[in-house]
């Protein structure tokens, strides 16, 4: 029973934090103009090595975007989450379930392509504690932080923007973003193309499952690319 005075925090509804004021047209342009510039500087980077690295490009992008277009910062899925317990037990999840899926697709993709390309300089990390802490640090900003801003939590947006934020908007934003996050990862050849995709979807997934809480695929993609580290410095890879 609530207590005289007291005050409670409305829990946020994951349809309503989904949903928008209808966009004018000219809003909704705008929007699908965003996501097809954040397309071209990812293959323009990845694929083609005509632009700088991407992510810098995309987080500034999303910075002044949605501090221009919808006013805050937290538009972005930054805000605080109605449980923190919750959120790390989602993320948890999330990185348990494309840990797992990750080793299906690499047995799958064996059978016709090479194995998955290594980020260069990771041959270094097995037993070699300096190099790990300084990848650990590398995961947690670049990609954990740099990666979800720049593909869940920006692209995704403008995509579902673009589709006037309608249910199905979202998921052909996840799925579209998630192709797009597979050739984010080029270098890696086609196994890992199709391995970063499904990570992709599984993490845009989480972001439109838990009403934009960007939180949680920050923190799986940090658990991920932790769990990644700490195998191959112990060997466990091999």
């Amino acid at each position: 029973m609530k207590k005289p005075n007291e005050v409670t925090t409305p829990v946020p509804d994951v349809a309503v934090s989904l949903r928008s004021a209808a966009f004018s047209p000219g809003k909704r342009w705008l929007s699908l103009t965003e996501l097809i510039l954040g397309s071209l500087i990812v293959i323009g980077h990845n694929v083609y090595r005509v632009l700088p690295n991407e992510v810098p490009i995309l987080v500034v992008l999303a910075l002044i975007s949605f501090r221009l277009r919808d006013g805050r910062w937290g538009a972005m899925g930054l805000h605080r989450p109605a449980s923190w317990a919750r959120t790390f037990l989602y993320a948890i999840v999330a990185a348990a379930t494309r840990i797992l899926l990750g080793i299906v697709v690499e047995q799958v993709t064996s059978s016709f392509w090479p194995a998955a390309v290594a980020p260069s300089g990771s041959e270094q990390i097995p037993g070699n504690f300096m190099v790990a802490v300084r990848w650990f640090a590398l995961v947690w900003t670049f990609a954990a932080f740099g990666e979800e801003i720049a593909y869940r939590s920006y692209l995704i947006t403008r995509a579902a923007d673009a589709g006037n934020r309608s249910r199905a908007s979202w998921w052909i934003g996840v799925l579209a973003v998630s192709v797009l996050f597979g050739f984010g990862h080029f270098y890696k050849g086609p196994a890992g193309m199709v391995d970063s995709g499904m990570a992709g979807l599984i993490l845009g997934s989480a972001f439109v499952l838990s009403g934009r809480n960007l939180w949680i695929p920050i923190l799986a993609h940090g658990f991920i690319d932790t769990f990644g580290i700490a195998s191959a410095f112990f060997g466990w890879a091999s």
